[in-house]
C-alpha cells in the first residue's frame, strides 16, 4: 500500500497521530489531503491542506473538495478526536465530544464512501479507543462516542465488503497527544508508534486492531465487571 500514487484523505490531521501518519505517508510517496479544523505547517510535494471543523455547515463541502482535488479517494482515516473530563458546568463539552467523535465520522462515511464505491473500492479507517469497551462517568461523552464509533464502523464494515470497500477500526490506548489527560498514563504509545500500527492496518486491512494488546485485555475484562456492576 506504500506504492506511488496512492490518495489518501486524513481527517484531523494538524496533530498527533493524524500528523504522523501524514507525514509518513507523504515520505512513502503518496498523495494525501489533510482535513482539520486548524491550520498545517506541513508544506511537501503531493500534500493539500483543507481547513474545515467536522461538526461544520461546511465540513462535507470541503471535504468533498479535497476528493475532488485528489480525484478520487483510496484510503481515508479519521483520525479527528476530542474529549474532556465531566463537568457539571459544562455539559456541552460532552455533547461536543459525541459530535466531533462520531457524528464527525459519519458526516465522513457520507461523502468519502460514495467516492470509493464509484473509483471501484477503497479502505475506511477510523481511530476509536479502548475506551469503547465500557461506560465512564469521568468522561462520558468520549466513552460513549467511542463505543458508537467502534459498532458503527464494524457494522459498515459488512455493509460496505460487497461494494469494494474495506473498513478498519483501531483502538488505542493511551497515546502520547493532547488527548492524553488522563494523570496515569499506563502504556503510553508515542504517536509515531501509533501511526505505525495505522499504516500496517493499511496493508492488512483487518477489522478491528486494538493497542496495546496487553491493555485490551485488561480493559475488555474491566469493561465486563462494569456492565454487570452497572446492571444491579
Amino acid at each position: 500500500m506504500d506504492a506511488q500514487g496512492r490518495r489518501a484523505v486524513v481527517v484531523g490531521n494538524s496533530d498527533g497521530v493524524g500528523l504522523a501518519l501524514t507525514r509518513q505517508l507523504v515520505a512513502a510517496g503518496w498523495t494525501v489531503a489533510g482535513v482539520s479544523r486548524s491550520g498545517s505547517d506541513l508544506t511537501a510535494p503531493g500534500y493539500t491542506h483543507h481547513v474545515a471543523d467536522v461538526t461544520g455547515d461546511t465540513y462535507r463541502t470541503v471535504l468533498a473538495g479535497a476528493v475532488d482535488r485528489l480525484g478520487g479517494v483510496d484510503v481515508c482515516v479519521y483520525a479527528a478526536g476530542v474529549g474532556e473530563f465531566f463537568d457539571l458546568g459544562d455539559l456541552a463539552a460532552q455533547t461536543r465530544a459525541l459530535e466531533v467523535n462520531l457524528i464527525g465520522a459519519a458526516r465522513t462515511v457520507e461523502v468519502v464512501v460514495p467516492a470509493m464505491v464509484a473509483g471501484g473500492g477503497g479502505h475506511l479507517v477510523g481511530l476509536s479507543s479502548l475506551a469503547d469497551a465500557a461506560p465512564s462517568a469521568q468522561a462520558p461523552g468520549y466513552a460513549a462516542a467511542k463505543a458508537g464509533l467502534t459498532s458503527y464502523l464494524v457494522g459498515l464494515r459488512g455493509a460496505l465488503r460487497p461494494h469494494g470497500v474495506r473498513v478498519t477500526v483501531v483502538r488505542f490506548g493511551f497515546v502520547d497527544t493532547k488527548m492524553a489527560k488522563s494523570p496515569v498514563k499506563p502504556m503510553l504509545l508515542s504517536v509515531e508508534r501509533a501511526a505505525d500500527v495505522v499504516r500496517d492496518c493499511l496493508r492488512t486491512r483487518p477489522a478491528v486492531v486494538s493497542r496495546p494488546r496487553r491493555m485490551a485485555a485488561v480493559v475488555r475484562a474491566a469493561g465486563v465487571a462494569a456492565r454487570v456492576a452497572a446492571r444491579r
